[in-house]
């Protein structure tokens, strides 16, 4: 089961395997109102993206950071990709991914 929701202490308190935090959360303030022993799934700001490769770089090494390399944590986007998406920029978010956790690292 996977919740979505800016209402994080009520998605927590209805159960769910992960919970799904939206960009308008910082990950970390998230995960402290969620609570340990749960996936986390996001949350990078689409916006970032559009901002170009740079602010999407750093928005990517802010997400992971606030993450704290917690287990349960898939990265995602906090919602959708715009159809304006330039892909060399979301393939600039999937290096910063892989650098951050390389394929075959288990965290």
């Amino acid at each position: 089961t996977v919740h979505y929701g800016a209402t994080h202490a009520a998605v927590a308190e209805a159960g769910g395997d992960a919970i799904g935090v939206d960009w308008r959360t910082p990950l970390d303030e998230a995960w402290g109102v969620i609570g340990p022993g749960r996936a986390i799934q996001g949350n990078l700001d689409p916006a970032c993206i559009l901002a170009g490769e740079e602010a999407a770089r750093a928005g990517t090494r802010d997400v992971l950071r606030r993450a704290g390399r917690r287990p349960g944590h898939i990265f995602n986007l906090g919602h959708g990709l715009h159809p304006d998406s330039d892909p060399e920029v979301i393939g600039a978010v999937v290096d910063e991914v892989r650098r951050w956790n390389p394929p075959g690292e288990n965290r």
